[in-house]
């Protein structure tokens, strides 16, 4: 999986079309990301021997990797690329390193 947590991403599909948020979390086996402030669900709980309250309360639920995409721009301009993958040489050793397709910059 090309992306990472803590990277800034852009849903490109589904109800949060057009959302940008920074990834908290990553499930590489499953193939999903969950996103800050993207794709939040209301939970009713009722109250418990360990949850003496229960309410209600909003939770953040994983999105899959093919709805967001990296994004390169501001807060104000978001412009979304691929991510790809270049060899460096760093003193005599070949380093992988990720770039943006779009401008061809390391991230």
């Amino acid at each position: 999986m090309k992306l990472k947590k803590g990277d800034r991403v852009i849903v490109i599909s589904g109800k949060d079309k057009g959302k940008t948020g920074l990834i908290k979390e990553v499930f590489a086996k499953e193939n999903k990301v969950i996103v800050e402030d993207v794709n939040v669900r209301t939970f009713h709980t009722k109250p418990s021997q360990k949850d003496q309250e229960g309410g209600i309360f909003k939770k953040e639920v994983p999105i899959d990797v093919s709805n967001v995409m990296y994004d390169i721009g501001t807060k104000k301009e978001s412009k979304r690329t691929k991510i790809g993958f270049k060899y460096v040489d760093v003193r005599g050793k070949k380093i992988k390193k990720r770039i943006a397709k779009k401008t061809g910059d390391e991230i």
